[in-house]
């Protein structure tokens, strides 16, 4: 479902969902309202700004500092926001998703149970995901090194690894899209898409798996089958080579995704939590160690 933060006709389909007191429709109408809110917050303190930029004004700066606060209100109205979407919940009849929050003289926010990080650490995140990596990568006849990047530019390291609306783990590591044709589990998510090289807030559905390594049978299913995939595969050692085809099938609609991962592969957080790692086997992580050890 497409969803630009300034498009207001999206409220009344959403609106369907919030009568029937859809949890997670409440949850969306809320969020977007939120971020809407924020984001004409951020253009009105522009706007009684009394000088210049310091670089000056044109349409293009305008431009570009639009997409800037639409990126700031998505982040700022994200996790717990700034308590508008939960007052917003309220009203529109979603008490139960505020039900289980702590009460003390302010608003409060939807606690889902034991939501942490998957991962903390980059060496943790790489250590459990490397063995997967390895043998994607060599069904793909790629680096793994390029897989390892990609899953760390969507993921964050493993931090924001994006979770069903139970709050439990989704394990979809590449951002994979959840098409009409996938008849698994799903979960909504907002997103940044670009189109014609403008940013917009969409709500995208996902794939969720049960694990780490379905996300990635998963991964090569599509990546390995797909006609618009077939300059991604067969690159071997050649990592920039690999990003850059990714960014030209259309995998992600980011104008800079292939130097996102290229960055990632050179850098020093990469190169330290591979060290050590290619001279030793390690098993690859199960599902029970995940929700047991890191979450």
């Amino acid at each position: 479902m497409t969803s630009a933060i300034t498009d207001f006709g999206q409220y009344s389909e959403l609106r369907r969902g919030a009568d029937n007191n859809d949890p997670a429709v409440l949850r969306e109408v809320a969020g977007q309202f939120e971020a809407l809110f924020v984001q004409t917050m951020l253009k009105n303190m522009r706007d009684t700004s009394l000088a210049e930029p310091i670089f000056g004004q044109s349409d293009q700066h305008e431009m570009y500092q639009d997409m800037l606060d639409k990126q700031y209100a998505l982040e700022m109205s994200g996790g717990p926001g700034i308590g508008l979407a939960d007052m917003l919940v309220r009203q529109l009849g979603g008490e139960r998703l505020v039900e289980s929050t702590k009460e003390i003289g302010k608003m409060s926010t939807p606690v889902w149970p034991e939501n942490k990080p998957a991962w903390s650490e980059p060496d943790q995140f790489v250590r459990d995901i490397w063995p997967h990596a390895k043998a994607a990568a060599e069904r793909l006849k790629v680096a793994p090194e390029g897989l390892l990047a990609q899953a760390a530019l969507e993921t964050g390291w493993g931090k924001h690894v994006m979770r069903k609306n139970n709050g439990e783990l989704s394990f979809n590591l590449f951002g994979i899209k959840a098409s009409a044709s996938w008849d698994g589990a799903t979960t909504s998510k907002p997103t940044i898409e670009f189109r014609d090289g403008i940013s917009a807030r969409e709500t995208a559905r996902f794939r969720a798996y049960p694990d780490i390594e379905a996300t990635f049978e998963d991964y090569v299913r599509v990546v390995g089958t797909q006609p618009r995939f077939d300059s991604v595969r067969n690159h071997g050692d050649d990592t920039e080579a690999f990003a850059e085809a990714l960014q030209e099938s259309g995998y992600a609609t980011d104008p800079a995704y292939a130097k996102k991962i290229t960055a990632i592969i050179n850098g020093n957080t990469m190169q330290t939590a591979l060290s050590g790692l290619k001279s030793a086997e390690v098993q690859p992580i199960t599902e029970a160690r995940i929700q047991g050890e890191a979450i």
